[in-house]
């Protein structure tokens, strides 16, 4: 199988949606798999991908997520380099001597014998070849920071609109704060201070009745409304005589590069700085655990906290079924397993689910209600209305999962047992000692085993139709992180994955 192909073997997450395991996380707090959308995703830290330059956040919003000192081609997209040229420079003339009258002849100035170059800079692309120098901007004395912005026409009218929805957002803010204020009962006379949850001088001066001081009541601006009009700029004379050069004019993915002014000719594309880069990390939302937490400096490439899904959860590969797939006849495929962890793990391929992994739904409903309550300390912060718990829109949702199978599959006639995960064993050149294994295992290496499980496609397929089968896989799996301070040595779980495998296609009917 190729790197680039899709997998055919698929896991299914806690919340129902399917994936390969190279795009799963596995928490081993809760334990369970996770996805890309049952995780929260957190900015880390924002850098420039060309200078590596590390940026605060709030500083990142200032500048609109680009960097300050590197800039985009706007013809091909590449990072602009920076190149340097001589300029010859005219040096002022030689003054007259000090002490000389003004009454005697002055003499003629004398010319500098040595001629003067001053170092100037202009960007240029080692793509493309454009340079700074085509549209007109002029050379910089210095290298970086000192680069013009174009500015836009709609600047002015883009700030007012700006200024107006923030002072309407403040007044709704001020209003909702005033309308809690009045709601809410005062249980006592004076607040608990003893609260440690970090009580705010706001949230006093409310339970007391007093207004807030730092946030000035503020009216909403008056702005001009937008109008539409029917005029629009008239084409040019030589439109239908002239003869068309497309390399003069710009594309589209040049014009979607500079939204604000959208240029038609490549003699207006002006140099775009570069858009900054993210770290981010991602976070259970179930406990709020980290599953992913990269390195805060740009140039580092590893992980303080990495729970990937393929370093806890065993590998299923699918390595080839031994007949061509008919309807309706019995069949076999041959899966490789894989432990990545340190631990024997003992699996067990099922057709239905483990008995102790089926919950029923008042159960699984209540656990839901347990998980959304506020845990709150202050009776203060019980009586406005805040909490410290997340926000339940997001709580785990349960999914039923929408891939059906269409062949049924034999169980296998017991567990068995897959080595642990050691790297010397792969040089190591003795040979294992022959041992009893169940007759559905065709060859055992380390921590790979190859097993042949038995199948039967439906009968109702025709030819083309994708074979899909489905088995719940319970395994054991030892977590070395203890939830409780107690408990400090490794427990056991035994979990299961529920996997979905895409055989291949139904073959065409051979005729006798």
């Amino acid at each position: 199988m190729s790197f680039m192909q899709p997998s055919p073997v698929k896991y299914a997450c806690s919340c129902g949606i399917l994936n390969p395991i190279n795009k799963l996380f596995f928490c081993r707090h809760c334990p369970k798999l996770r996805c890309g959308f049952c995780v929260c995703h957190e900015i880390e830290s924002h850098f420039c991908s060309n200078c590596l330059e590390n940026i605060p956040s709030s500083e990142a919003r200032h500048k609109k997520n680009c960097c300050a000192n590197c800039f985009d081609c706007p013809c091909c997209q590449h990072t602009l380099s920076a190149r340097a040229t001589t300029v010859p420079v005219v040096r002022k003339t030689e003054e007259s001597k000090d002490g000389e009258s003004a009454t005697e002849a002055t003499p003629s100035p004398k010319p500098s014998a040595m001629p003067t170059t001053k170092k100037m800079y202009y960007l240029s692309c080692l793509s493309c070849r454009w340079t700074t120098r085509d549209v007109g901007i002029p050379d910089q004395g210095v290298a970086t920071g000192t680069w013009p912005d174009k500015e836009c026409l709609y600047q002015v009218r883009f700030n007012t609109l700006m200024e107006y929805y923030q002072s309407l957002v403040l007044q709704e803010k001020q209003e909702k704060q005033e309308f809690l204020r009045r709601k809410t009962p005062k249980q006592h006379k004076f607040p608990s201070l003893t609260d440690r949850t970090g009580l705010t001088v706001s949230l006093i001066r409310r339970q007391i009745g007093w207004s807030d001081k730092n946030i000035p009541k503020t009216k909403p601006i008056n702005i001009a409304a937008a109008e539409a009009t029917a005029e629009v700029d008239a084409l040019p004379e030589d439109i239908f005589t002239q003869p068309i050069n497309l390399r003069n004019i710009t594309t589209v993915a040049q014009r979607h590069s500079q939204p604000a002014e959208q240029p038609e000719a490549v003699s207006k594309l002006y140099p775009q700085r570069r858009s900054l880069w993210i770290k981010r990390s991602l976070r259970c939302r179930q406990c709020e655990h980290n599953l992913i937490k990269p390195e805060y400096h740009p140039t580092s490439i590893k992980y303080r906290i990495q729970l990937f899904a393929s370093y806890h959860v065993p590998e299923v590969v699918m390595v080839r079924c031994e007949q061509p797939l008919q309807p309706g006849q019995a069949n076999a495929i041959f899966l490789k397993f894989t432990n990545p962890t340190m631990y024997d793990m003992t699996i067990s391929v099922l057709d239905v689910a483990p008995q102790d992994a089926q919950i029923s739904p008042d159960t699984f409903q209540q656990a839901c209600r347990i998980k959304e309550e506020a845990i709150t300390s202050s009776p203060l912060l019980k009586t406005t209305g805040i909490t410290l718990a997340r926000q339940n829109s997001i709580r785990e949702v349960k999914r039923d999962v929408r891939e059906l199978t269409n062949a049924t599959i034999v169980p296998l006639e017991g567990p068995f047992v897959l080595n642990q995960r050691d790297d010397s064993k792969e040089f190591d050149e003795d040979v294992q000692a022959p041992s009893e294994e169940p007759k559905f295992i065709v060859w055992r290496k380390a921590n790979k085993v190859l097993i042949r499980l038995e199948f039967t496609p439906a009968a109702e397929l025709q030819s083309g139709n994708t074979v899909t089968l489905g088995f719940y896989m319970q395994y054991t799996y030892v977590n070395t992180v203890s939830n409780t301070p107690d408990k400090k040595e490794p427990t056991t779980h035994a979990l299961y994955s529920r996997i979905f495998i895409e055989a291949g296609d139904i073959a065409n009917a051979i005729a006798n």
